[in-house]
């Protein structure tokens, strides 16, 4: 039987309803986190008192937070604490959709020339978009976490300009992701996908853009250095427990190891000609060394493996966006012991670790390029560009 065809409009009309269905489910429990941004964004931009302005990391390290999700947050302070919650929220909602598309079109680009059917590749996109879409209303709606959604949403804009290899925008947008939330780090072996000669340009924008943002802070103030230096509990459910790390708090090797870990594997992700790994294998090292369990976390993983199952591999089900639902989400509520729910955590993150790294691949290898004299055709998102073509992929 033949599975009928989806359109642009139905795809997107289909994932729309399914985010509002969730938004609606979660948002009257929502705003856990947002009280954080909220207070960011105030004092980002009051100089005038010593707790505000350039001293903000130095006063709060609480606040772990970028200076571009402050900026942001602070756009919604003019509206009373509630409505401006619901706003924010909904703000966030909608990235997530547009998440969806910039995978999309990403994919597209990246398999232009190799006969990829764009039904397929829609299909692919929309059911991998099920999945992500309840973590992301996890992160955006019922934690209310903008940094980490702003790092997601800049880290997907990113991987859209280094499939079109425009070097100076891919850099900028990795330096917004880490102007919101510093783990955005372990994402920034994107950079190393684009052509060798495009490294240089695509660098200097990326440290450019993040010491301006991060600089003024450190010279204002040197105790800004704190919010570095903030711990949180170390949960039993951890996957660090059972890695041998039994301190009650965050200890001092953890985060230094998160981002080496990421960054690390996510070069040897592009060396190996994987580049839609390097999101999924970075989240992965912030999920095994952190010492919470946040369901928020699982947004970043669920990115990972959006971009791998539409860009990293051609099969029709998007597995690992599921097994990752399930796995890092789904046992929360079915399983209730602490230490199992770690070696849960921890048994994902190295099997999928290992499958990106080095089960094969049909497109091994194949890197992003530029495409001169292009001619147009429609793809998974709208109209997009194949050289030498002037119809639809055919198979």
């Amino acid at each position: 039987m033949r599975i009928p065809e989806l359109s642009t409009r139905t795809h997107l009309l289909l994932l729309t309803a399914w985010a509002a269905l969730w938004f609606v489910v979660v948002e009257p429990s929502g705003g856990f986190s947002w009280h954080y941004l909220r207070t960011g964004g105030e004092l980002i931009y009051d100089g005038s008192s010593g707790d505000g302005g350039l001293n903000l990391y130095a006063r709060h390290p609480e606040l772990q937070m970028g200076p571009v999700s402050f900026l942001v947050a602070g756009l919604f302070n003019p509206f009373p604490d509630a409505v401006g919650q619901v706003l924010a929220e909904a703000f966030m909602s909608l990235l997530g959709l547009v998440v969806l598309v910039l995978a999309g079109r990403s994919a597209a680009r990246h398999f232009l020339g190799t006969g990829t059917n764009h039904q397929r590749l829609r299909r692919r996109v929309l059911v991998a978009g099920l999945a992500f879409i309840p973590m992301w209303i996890e992160v955006s709606v019922r934690f209310a976490h903008l940094d980490d959604v702003l790092a997601l949403f800049f880290t997907a804009l990113a991987v859209r300009y280094m499939t079109r290899c425009d070097a100076a925008a891919t850099g900028i947008c990795m330096a917004l992701a880490l102007d919101s939330k510093p783990t955005a780090l372990a994402f920034l072996p994107l950079l190393l996908a684009l052509p060798k000669d495009r490294w240089l340009r695509a660098g200097l924008w990326c440290a450019g853009l993040v010491a301006v943002a991060w600089v003024p802070f450190f010279l204002v103030d040197s105790h800004s250095f704190a919010a570095a230096e903030f711990t949180i509990p170390n949960n039993p459910a951890s996957a660090l427990r059972w890695l041998g790390a039994n301190d009650p708090e965050t200890p001092s090797w953890a985060r230094p190891a998160q981002a080496a870990l990421g960054l690390l594997l996510g070069a040897v992700a592009v060396w190996r000609g994987r580049w839609a790994a390097v999101v999924l294998i970075g989240a992965n090292a912030r999920i095994v060394l952190d010492p919470s369990v946040y369901t928020y976390y699982t947004a970043s993983v669920l990115l990972g493996t959006l971009l791998w199952d539409v860009c990293g591999q051609r099969r029709l089900v998007p597995l690992w966006s599921w097994l990752a639902l399930a796995a890092l989400y789904g046992s929360v509520f079915v399983v209730h012991d602490d230490s199992t729910r770690g070696l849960i955590r921890l048994t994902f993150v190295v099997v999928s670790t290992a499958y990106v790294l080095f089960a094969p691949v049909r497109d091994r290898g194949r890197r992003p390029r530029e495409r001169p004299d292009e001619q147009p055709v429609e793809g998974p998102w709208g109209p997009m560009w194949d050289p030498g073509r002037t119809r639809p992929w055919s198979r």
